[in-house]
């Protein structure tokens, strides 16, 4: 687009007259001026704990309040800088906030549930979460999303699988979030075992249920005590934390199930040790055998005295098939196949 010289000359003065002015020109000096001191403080600050807190977890924490206070701080300064050279503040801000709401309206949604998470705190930093299908360890929250180490997925139990899951904010309005970590600090974990019909499962039950025992019995004192404070907070009531073994019958064969408290970030090793040594105990016990897919087939011999299969194009076929059924000797087979001969010449 063309445009006369007279314009290029009338912009170029106003841009001219807005940088002579004294109070414009100190503004913008004193903003690029205060940034520079506020990052260098920043820097500083942030070296200093990183040489002074050795735990990551409150050097993490240390570091992020610390950048939430240094811009904080600045914008307010800013605020207070700019606001009283603006006219109609009231009908400038309007519009802004109008703007804002209709052009900007996730990342402001991702703000507020920013705050809300520093508020109600639905999750802190290193808390195994699970938000919608997502699940993992918190590893970082900011202004805009928070970002999760990734577990489960393809890889069993719990188990890291190395990926980050960055989230926006805004999700925990629209999706359930499940904490291991918060209120009760254990949860409840489940082993089937099944096992054959013929089985000895009162025996196997014994050998289980003293195991999931030996394994489990001393997270009890431990989880009463958490359960405690947690019921401070929260209406959470258990009548029996002991471990326990359930029986249920299956169409192939007797489930036993152990029930049995454990950490979220254990529950994988707890779950090895436990098959371990229940394979080891049932090694021992040969009235008991663990149940798997199988099938079963029973033959019975065939009479060569009753009459005769119907006849089909492939004879000989037909025959050996029955002779891999029967124990049947090579004069039994002949002879069939003689009777067979005979009826086929009568029906010609």
């Amino acid at each position: 687009m063309y445009l006369p010289p007279q314009y290029l000359l009338i912009a170029s003065s106003e841009a001219a007259d807005l940088f002579t002015d004294s109070v414009l020109r100190d503004n913008v000096i004193t903003s690029v001026v205060g940034l520079v001191i506020i990052s260098a403080l920043r820097m500083g600050a942030t070296r200093l704990i990183n040489q002074q807190i050795n735990n990551p977890r409150q050097r993490y924490v240390w570091r992020k309040w610390l950048g939430y206070v240094c811009y904080g701080f600045y914008g307010f300064v800013l605020i207070m800088l700019w606001l009283p050279d603006i006219e109609g503040l009231s009908t400038f801000l309007g519009l802004f906030a109008a703007g804002v709401a209709v052009v900007l309206r996730d990342p402001l949604v991702n703000l507020v549930g920013w705050l809300f998470i520093l508020w109600r705190q639905p999750f802190r930093m290193g808390d195994r979460i699970q938000v919608a299908e997502h699940a993992g360890d918190v590893i970082d929250i900011g202004l805009f999303q928070f970002t999760l180490m990734e577990i489960g997925n393809w890889v069993e139990t719990d188990q890291s699988t190395g990926r980050l899951l960055h989230i926006p904010n805004g999700r925990i309005f629209q999706a359930t979030v499940a904490n291991y970590s918060q209120g009760f600090k254990y949860i409840w974990h489940e082993i089937p075992v099944l096992i054959t019909f013929e089985s000895d499962w009162e025996a196997a039950k014994k050998i289980l249920f003293t195991q999931v025992n030996n394994h489990a019995e001393h997270h009890s004192g431990s989880a009463q005590e958490h359960l405690r404070k947690a019921g401070q907070k929260y209406m959470i009531f258990y009548s029996k934390l002991t471990p326990t073994v359930y029986t249920t019958v299956k169409e192939s064969g007797i489930l036993l199930t152990m029930r049995y408290l454990c950490e979220p970030r254990r529950r994988r090793g707890s779950e090895q040790v436990l098959w371990e040594n229940v394979l080891r105990e049932f090694a021992k016990s040969p009235e008991i055998s663990l149940a798997y897919p199988t099938q079963r087939f029973y033959a019975t011999a065939v009479d060569i005295a009753a009459p005769l299969l119907p006849r089909h194009n492939n004879v000989h076929s037909d025959v050996h098939n029955t002779a891999g059924y029967s124990q049947g000797t090579a004069e039994d087979t002949e002879l069939s196949q003689t009777e067979l001969s005979q009826e086929d010449v009568i029906a010609r």
